[in-house]
């Protein structure tokens, strides 16, 4: 099992995790890691982030006008 210390908000401090049985097949890159002092699940996923932004220097175009001009 791999493990790892992390802060638990159960226990209040650091503890260490563990990953448990994985019927899913990750084995050891589970995102499921579970507290050896009180038990508590924790999921370890990477967030993923979409930002949208105007181009330098230009200005707000309507969405009709963006697909027409595309």
């Amino acid at each position: 099992m791999n493990e790892r210390e992390l802060r638990c908000v159960i226990c209040d401090g650091d503890m260490l995790f563990e990953t448990p049985p994985c019927d899913d097949g990750h084995d050891d890159d589970c995102p499921e890691l579970v507290c050896t002092r009180c038990g508590a699940a924790e999921v370890v996923a990477p967030i993923v982030v979409h930002l949208w932004m105007a181009p330098q220097g230009s200005r707000r175009i309507a969405p009709q006008q963006r697909t027409a001009a595309a």
